[in-house]
């Protein structure tokens, strides 16, 4: 009993190791959807700092929708998902990111 409680730490560090941030799956998908690096970093970084979790899942939620073949599409499926927050987070971020603006 004793020896497999010294287990149980090292258990739940690797149970966490798998475990991702919302910021790091934020970046994951957008690098997903063919945004640059420096831009996808600068984002995830934004977007997690100013969207709930629950928005964030929201997002998750049209990338398994498949990558949008445009701009006009990934602004559509974002207004779909009927949180103006989201739009905002989103567009604000992607064009401050772009511009190096961060």
């Amino acid at each position: 009993m004793a020896k497999t409680r010294r287990f149980i730490p090292f258990l739940v560090l690797a149970a966490l190791a798998g475990c991702s941030s919302p910021e790091q799956q934020l970046r994951a998908g957008l690098l997903r959807e063919g945004v640059p690096p420096s831009i996808a970093n600068c984002m995830a970084t934004r977007m997690s700092d100013r969207l709930s979790l629950t928005q964030m899942r929201k997002l998750a939620e049209i990338g398994k929708a498949g990558h949008a073949r445009g701009v006009d599409e990934l602004l559509h499926r974002l207004r779909s998902l009927n949180d103006p927050r989201i739009v905002d987070v989103t567009t604000t971020a992607a064009a401050l990111c772009a511009l190096g603006l961060r």
